[in-house]
């Protein structure tokens, strides 16, 4: 394998320290110079709420791709082909439901914490289960999207993952502690470009090594790698066009309409309307930065058509694929090395930076605020915030370290996305969207949804591991690598036929197709809650505030089936019994 030392020079290494010291410097100075001081909660978590529409833009954009993404994308391509490339058609339509029906609630309320609305439309006990499930999700999330990238560049370019890790996480949680929101936005920012413009040059200077783009598209054509619309309906089907459609407007609607990082921004705007424009152009650059990593799936595939570099041994695994190419073709651009690393760990620092700052707010405002007996000055407030962000950015990098021995582990705990983005969703929906949905109907709708998705995930993972859950690959070729080599391998991996006695397949819950865990955790929680409210007396006699209610079912409040509703002169529905 190629080692460091040949690629990796002074020039690279000059790249990548930049965009660590310019991130520093962007959280010193909103910290000391800037007009406004970050020693306020509302500037500290919600930037003042005077943020333009660009760097919030940008910022969410590097929010919700990760390292994980750059690397896991075009490995996803050269394995199992352009199916997933689809999740695309449905991040449209997610915009337009999170812009009309979920985004106007958060914005009438302007909370900080967006588990606040969970205590308005419910009680205090929904509000922490919301909380809790949150902060598991970060913190399992945030040490694998530092971990993946550092892992994979270690491997492939001798960096020392145990020096890297550190050094990169200790300068996000600088800058975040120092700067705030404001910090963590404009970081963000430039680390879009740096994503960006990594990307592109890449992407064009691997197309031309190649020989063009009709020269990839046609590798990948001849190498079965092109499939973006595999209409068969089987729910058990690992990717075909509806699972990638329907189950990613699931999982983007949960990532993006109440996840904290999110409303978070949206409220650091100074209209509805400017973060409604926000949230179309997170769409669009997700499409586009997707669109590029998977693009640069079939750059590589073009690359190696007839020599697999995996089974080659070049490399371990698929998500190494990447920054491999990028060492191969590196020759041609002196700091190309240190601008891709500079990218890739742009993506996990935004995704760190964003996850501190949202989950401090979490903790501040739904775990220490209302169980304060004396309210906390301004500035007492500011620097609790700054020691939490301390803490757990110094607990998410032990944890990385956690994460390095659990090996198969990685996987499991990466599900666990979905075990909580279900359940959330489906909680916040039947606040929103259901007037006589009660705390009790949510409470267990929750339980017993982030039980059935951890119960399926889990499984599928431990059926996974004793291989009893495959999933076709694209095929691979041999024919360009050296002869002597294939004949060792040859030697190796052909034995005799033994018959295999077929293996009975696992239960249909744990072949579902990943895509849909959100999804079926979202109308789990739902359809629980209904039941359970209905069976609890929905909400007969409780006020409830129409702001608290999604404007799409207005409308409809005069038909709730479980209690008649009648909306005053004050904007206050109550809910009567029938009786």
């Amino acid at each position: 394998m190629e080692q460091v030392d040949k690629y990796f020079d002074f020039l690279d290494y000059t790249v990548f320290a930049a965009m660590l010291i310019v991130s520093a410097l962007i959280g010193v100075y909103f910290a000391f110079f800037a007009k406004v001081k970050q020693n306020t909660t509302s500037e500290y978590l919600m930037g003042g709420k005077t943020m333009g529409i660009f760097p919030i833009s940008m910022s969410l954009i590097a929010s919700y791709i990760s390292g994980i993404t750059i690397l896991g994308m075009p490995a996803e391509m050269y394995t199992y082909g352009t199916q997933f490339w689809m999740i695309i058609c449905s991040e449209g339509l997610v915009s337009i439901t999170i812009a009309a029906a979920y985004l106007p609630v958060f914005y009438k309320l302007q909370i900080t914490s967006s588990y606040e609305y969970l205590n308005l439309r419910f009680n205090q006990t929904v509000r922490l289960l919301g909380s809790i499930l949150f902060l598991t999700k970060m913190l399992l999330y945030i040490p694998i999207v530092i971990y993946v990238p550092a892992l994979a560049f270690s491997q492939v370019t001798g960096i020392n993952l145990h020096l890297v890790t550190p050094a990169v996480c200790i300068v996000c949680i600088f800058y975040t502690t120092l700067g705030g929101l404001k910090a963590v936005v404009w970081t963000d920012t430039v680390q879009t470009v740096v994503m960006f413009a990594a990307l592109i040059i890449v992407m064009v200077l691997g197309t031309i090594s190649v020989g063009g783009f009709e020269e990839v598209w046609t590798r990948s054509e001849h190498g079965d790698r092109l499939e973006f619309f595999n209409l068969d309906w089987d729910p058990t089907i690992r990717h075909s066009f509806w699972t990638v459609t329907i189950g990613n407007y699931f999982s983007w609607l949960a990532s993006c309409s109440i996840n904290q990082a999110m409303v978070q921004r949206c409220l650091a705007m100074p209209s509805l309307p400017s973060a409604r424009v926000t949230v179309l152009i997170l769409v669009i650059g997700i499409m586009a930065l997707v669109s590029m990593c998977c693009y640069m799936g079939l750059v590589i595939y073009a690359s190696y058509y007839k020599c697999d570099p995996i089974t080659r041994g070049s490399i371990v695994k698929s998500d190494q694929l990447l920054p491999y190419f990028v060492m191969q073709i590196a020759t041609s651009m002196p700091g190309l090395p240190g601008l891709f690393v500079s990218g890739v760990f742009s993506a996990a620092l935004s995704s760190m930076s964003t996850g501190l700052n949202s989950m401090t707010g979490v903790i501040f405002e739904d775990l220490i605020k209302p169980r304060m007996k004396k309210p906390l000055t301004e500035a007492q407030a500011s620097f609790l915030m700054k020691v939490i962000v301390v803490i757990i950015g110094s607990i998410c990098v032990a944890l990385v370290f956690v994460v390095e021995k659990m090996g198969a582990l990685i996987q499991a705990s990466g599900s666990m996305g979905a075990i909580t983005a279900g359940p959330l969703l489906g909680i916040f929906t039947l606040g929103m969207f259901f007037p006589s949905a009660n705390s009790v109907g949510a409470l267990i709708g929750g339980l017993i949804s982030g039980s059935l998705i951890a119960w399926i995930s889990i499984g599928t993972q431990l059926k996974m591991a004793q291989g009893l859950i495959k999933f076709p690959q694209k095929p691979i070729s041999l024919d360009n690598c050296d002869s002597r080599w294939v004949l060792e391998y040859l030697s190796l991996t052909l034995t005799s036929d033994v018959t295999e006695k077929p293996l009975e397949p696992p239960f249909v819950l744990f072949r579902l197709s990943y895509m849909y865990y959100t999804g079926l955790g979202a109308i789990t929680a739902i359809l629980t809650g209904i039941i359970i409210s209905w069976l609890t007396g929905c909400n007969k006699g409780k006020v409830l505030h129409r702001d608290l209610l999604s404007p799409v079912i207005h409308r409809f409040l005069s038909k709730d089936k479980c209690d008649s509703s009648v909306v005053n002169k004050d904007d206050v529905l109550v809910l009567n019994s029938n009786d």
